[in-house]
């Protein structure tokens, strides 16, 4: 049993360490962690209801998923090709295209789920 339990440990330790490289390395990264936190201080400030979270939630690791995927496709293309190549170059833009799929998603959803109530708090500021 316990083999069992230093290698579920090991494994952590490469996600982790996976999920360190992409925060030292990728700029888009802090754009995604930055605007992360904003939704979740935002989400708090409002106080959405459960379900809302769920969404929101699901939503933030959809694009951090993708910004992780495309980070792998980029090394193993930058491994297998390390001169340019056109198939390269459709590999890595297809990756990126997969992580603005993922963000765009998350700002339509973010406004549906932000937007009303949102505006209903910030309006009477206005009025």
């Amino acid at each position: 049993m316990k083999p069992f339990f230093v290698s579920r440990l090991r494994s952590f330790g490469y996600a982790f360490r996976g999920w360190w490289h992409v925060i030292r390395t990728q700029q888009n990264a802090w754009v995604h962690a930055i605007v992360s936190t904003a939704v979740l201080i935002v989400g708090l400030w409002l106080g959405l209801p459960p379900r809302d979270w769920a969404v929101l939630l699901l939503t933030i690791a959809m694009v951090w998923a993708a910004e992780f995927l495309n980070t792998a496709i980029e090394a193993v293309v930058d491994l297998a090709s390390p001169a340019n190549h056109p198939l390269a170059k459709v590999g890595k833009d297809v990756g990126a295209a997969a992580v603005l799929i993922a963000a765009l998603a998350a700002v339509g959803v973010g406004l549906l789920i932000l937007g009303p109530p949102l505006w209903e708090r910030v309006s009477v500021w206005f009025s």
